[in-house]
């Protein structure tokens, strides 16, 4: 995941023509973006499909966000014989070297072209332009409706709500924690949703909130140091679960939990399935936000020469979001989670959101 810049050129340089994904029309999520998993009717012979991915600060590796994507991503590599390019962002990067990314797996042949995260928005717009044959995608951000490309945004407030609603359930001392990686507006929208699933559940509860870093510093996206002085603080100030949305530096948060004998909600990935074991026991749930299965869906839509553009919104009603269940001890949780998601789908909740 750490390839750098020059190597991508040189492995790129040889690339063949622009692969077959070029036409383009716009189509719903719903009922295409099945969990990577399962099944599906494409044939799993070679594909002349080369996709390229661009990751977000911690690439492949970080068990979070970045990690969701390179799911999607492998699964449509073992459905459709696809042939894929990964590179990854570095902390504090130019918007020039983000735009030399996105080039540079474009010239290469790479179509489509998927960005992993917000922080991509004005290369993806700067590049779409002087690439139209070539599709792009981006994750969490819907500013750039170029015809060439697919907006993949997620009701993260949605999913976070649910986290509130657990957190509240859980919470033996009435206070419970918010960490989120940086203060931009996406992270707000976990935040907002998060604390209106714990007031909701426990009327008068303690929520406190707190983010790593603030823009233009985006390294609270994989700074475990920090989740871990940051969560520590939360506990000592009485909290007993703390909610980490912060990509990579959920990690120390999870540390932080063990430390003090407290517990943590993750967030995107699954996060109890990819800690150690160590760990695992504090991980009550992750709040999913389903990277995998929209990453999946534009690559499918591409490999069927449909290729998906415009906004495409996943939230609970097309499972873009959820809970995980992986840990047993949410099990007496489960059945305020669900009746909360019953409503958020029925409409008799209402989640707020960022404006």
């Amino acid at each position: 995941m750490r390839s750098s810049l020059k190597l991508a050129a040189v492995a790129m340089a040889g690339a063949l023509a622009l692969a077959a994904c070029s036409s383009s029309s716009t189509a719903s999520p719903s009922g295409s973006a099945a969990a990577p998993g399962g099944s599906t009717s494409a044939s799993p012979s070679k594909s002349s499909i080369k996709v390229g991915m661009a990751y977000d600060i911690g690439g492949r590796g970080d068990k979070s966000f970045n990690d969701s994507a390179a799911a999607g991503l492998d699964k449509a590599g073992t459905d459709f014989g696809i042939t894929k390019n990964e590179l990854s962002a570095v902390p504090n990067e130019t918007e020039a070297q983000r735009e030399a990314r996105l080039t540079l797996l474009a010239t290469g042949g790479y179509n489509p072209v998927i960005a992993i995260g917000f922080n991509y928005a004005d290369a993806v717009k700067a590049v779409s332009v002087k690439f139209p044959k070539t599709n792009f995608a981006i994750i969490d951000d819907s500013s750039n409706l170029q015809p060439n490309v697919a907006n993949l945004v997620f009701a993260a407030n949605q999913s976070s709500y649910l986290a509130g609603v657990l957190a509240a359930s859980a919470t033996k001392t009435g206070t419970v924690g918010f960490i989120g990686g940086v203060n931009v507006k996406l992270l707000q929208s976990f935040q907002v949703g998060f604390d209106a699933g714990a007031k909701a559940t426990k009327p008068g509860i303690k929520v406190i909130d707190q983010y790593l870093t603030q823009p233009p510093d985006f390294t609270g996206f994989n700074a475990p140091d920090k989740g871990q002085t940051v969560a520590k603080g939360m506990f000592d100030q009485g909290a007993d679960i703390v909610y980490a949305a912060a990509g990579g530096s959920g990690l120390g948060v999870f540390k932080a939990a063990k430390a003090a004998g407290k517990l943590a909600i993750g967030v995107d990935s699954d996060q109890y399935l990819s800690a150690s074991p160590d760990l695992q026991p504090v991980i009550l749930s992750s709040a999913l936000k389903r990277v995998d299965s929209a990453v999946y869906a534009f690559i499918k839509s591409c490999v069927n020469g449909a290729p998906l553009t415009g906004v495409q919104k996943f939230d609970l009603t097309n499972d873009g979001v959820g809970y995980a269940t992986s840990n047993p001890a949410i099990g007496p949780y489960q059945a305020a989670i669900d009746a909360a998601a019953a409503g958020i789908k029925a409409g008799t909740i209402t989640v707020p959101d960022v404006q």
